[in-house]
């Protein structure tokens, strides 16, 4: 029969459990006498074959949480570092805000500490999304200017070749240029036409969108494009997830883009992946309104993947991993994310493929 104290030691093991951040509890000898389930999971280390042993034998080679719990036995006092701490878990790296405070009795005795663990992950990701909102918006200020400059000459050459080609006689040699000509000049248009999408304001035309309708549509005119045999789609989608509140041509666009590029990493036979899922390690929220859950789609290949150079700077207009590109389609897509108060990402190895993850808030 269990006892009152039994009780209320389960009561609060409970509630740790239940808490969102990774707690660590250590007696006054450094010994691991308790971690909770987030715990486990930021430092990769299963609770029941960490209690009972030396904190060292676990973290012995993480320097700034050493020195933490060393220091807060000495001085008694708690101290927190939100920079410094990183975790290694086989081949992944977690940044962790941790705090270690010691551990008291209701007397004021010292028998431990309590370390708790806060995984930066996500809070790393929304603050690199933000820069890169930031440089985009420098930049398309930029491309904007330039692209009015050159649509006023680029006209006038356009008009130029046009009446050069009407004097031609038929049959001549010349027409040839004057064909390439306005080839690259309708190319050139085209690429400043897709500058100024990508600074130009415009207004959100938002409504109830099928998400999964929409996906579905893409990929079978992509599959009507491409042919048999070519690249093969595999489609998961939870089909419990509601409508989201967007424009949904700019969704169109945006997913076309990412699966055109999956098609064009992929080559002949590969496969791509088009997945929808409900996210809980991110929510949207805005000044008087509750958190909203987001749903994320993930557009996998197993294409040639990309380095980490080249994932820093894919969504940077201009830059492109094409021969033929203009590097402004993730870049426009990027903006298109924004815009919805949603984000986007990239996951990728080279020899191991990429994914991008488009994450958009769901109506309540």
């Amino acid at each position: 029969m269990n006892t009152p104290e039994d009780h209320m030691r389960d009561y609060f093991i409970n509630v740790l459990d239940s808490v969102g951040d990774g707690v660590i509890v250590l007696d006054g000898n450094h010994r691991i006498t308790f971690l909770n389930p987030a715990a486990e999971e930021v430092t990769g280390i299963s609770r029941r074959l960490a209690e009972g042993r030396p904190f060292s034998a676990f973290f012995g080679n993480e320097e700034f949480l050493t020195e933490m719990v060393a220091k807060t036995a000495e001085t008694g006092m708690s101290i927190s570092d939100h920079e410094n701490v990183v975790l290694k878990k086989g081949r992944n790296i977690t940044p962790v805000n941790v705090t270690a405070s010691p551990l008291l009795l209701a007397d004021g005795e010292r028998i431990g500490i309590v370390l708790v663990l806060r995984d930066l992950t996500n809070i790393r990701e929304l603050e690199e999304a933000v820069r890169q909102a930031d440089r985009l918006s420098t930049l398309g200020a930029l491309a904007a200017g330039l692209a009015h400059e050159i649509k006023n000459p680029l006209g006038g050459i356009m008009g130029a070749a046009q009446l050069l080609g009407r004097e031609l006689p038929d049959g001549s040699e010349l027409r040839d240029y004057i064909s390439i000509m306005l080839k690259e000049v309708d190319r050139v248009n085209r690429i400043v036409e897709e500058l100024l999408s990508l600074t130009a304001p415009r207004g959100l035309e938002l409504k109830r969108v099928d998400l999964h309708r929409v996906l579905g549509d893409l990929v079978m005119l992509q599959k009507s494009a491409i042919g048999k045999n070519h690249a093969i789609f595999h489609q998961n989608y939870d089909l419990s997830i509601p409508p989201v509140l967007a424009d949904e041509s700019l969704l169109s666009q945006l997913f076309l883009n990412l699966i055109k590029n999956a098609v064009e990493a992929v080559g002949k036979n590969g496969h791509i992946r088009v997945t929808t899922r409900v996210v809980s390690e991110y929510s949207m929220t805005q000044k008087g309104e509750r958190a909203s859950r987001m749903v994320a789609i993930d557009v996998s290949d197993n294409g040639p993947g990309m380095s980490k150079e080249q994932m820093e700077n894919i969504f940077t207009p201009f830059f492109t991993t094409k021969p033929k590109g203009t590097g402004l389609g993730l870049a426009i897509c990027h903006k298109i994310v924004s815009e919805h108060r949603g984000m986007i990402k990239i996951d990728s190895e080279p020899g191991k493929g990429s994914t991008f993850t488009v994450l958009l808030p769901l109506i309540r």
